[in-house]
């Protein structure tokens, strides 16, 4: 189950599909986001909690090719002075997430200046109950809040052989609560790779290094937006 990590809706929406690659807005890949991580910066740094699942935590790909670390990269290399902690498990569930979320900010030497919270798709795979999956990240969503610390959420989609009610009900949990909480939403993670399987890995449900960076390149105006104003 570990393996499968939350690339459910991906592996569904596979089957069949073709497309262009996308790459980042430049055309430039994971080795040319990288070697944007030591780009000079100015102002005050700010340090990006990425808490998730597989998607964040990079499997099959090395550890400066995940979520997180492509970022990273790619935000300094824009002039934003960011540092963007690692804190996804792989196959974790949001109920996994909810145990883990205050130890994890209580470890940091810092608040962070943000939480990107991207859990739901291994609920998905393990077929849970939408209301489940509602109260477990509204409960992470509540305790970030009691913290002062604002959030991005990353929106998961269902696929459609799981029912109309289904997919009606999980899909309108991410945006439902992101305005709850005041959080800032990106309606689907996976937009951008879901439908190009040149992009997914040979398990066909997780990304490549490539597939990574596309969803780096989709994101990475929504992160920059979330983060607090420079002072």
């Amino acid at each position: 189950m570990r393996k499968a990590g939350v690339g459910l809706v991906a592996a569904l929406a596979l089957a069949g599909c073709g497309g262009e690659e996308a790459t980042a807005p430049d055309g430039s890949g994971p080795r040319e986001v990288r070697a944007l991580a030591n780009a000079e910066v100015a102002g005050p740094e700010h340090r990006i909690l990425a808490f998730g699942d597989s998607l964040f935590a990079g499997y099959g790909v090395d550890e400066r090719d995940s979520y997180p670390a492509q970022l990273e990269a790619l935000l300094r290399g824009r002039g934003h002075n960011v540092r963007v902690i690692n804190a996804g498990v792989s196959g974790d569930t949001s109920a996994a997430g909810l145990q883990r979320i205050g130890f994890v900010l209580d470890s940091l030497d810092e608040k962070p200046d943000l939480v990107i919270v991207e859990l739901g798709g291994n609920d998905l795979l393990r077929g849970l109950p939408p209301a489940e999956t509602r109260e477990n990240i509204e409960a992470i969503l509540a305790e970030l809040q009691r913290r002062e610390i604002p959030v991005l959420l990353m929106g998961m989609r269902a696929p459609p052989n799981l029912g109309e009610a289904f997919v009606r009900e999980f899909d309108n949990l991410y945006p439902e609560l992101a305005q709850r909480y005041d959080a800032a939403l990106v309606p689907f993670f996976l937009e951008a790779v879901y439908d190009k399987p040149e992009l997914i890995q040979d398990d066909r449900i997780h990304p490549t290094a490539e597939g990574i960076g596309a969803l780096v390149a989709a994101t990475a105006d929504d992160v920059a937006t979330a983060l607090p104003d420079e002072d």
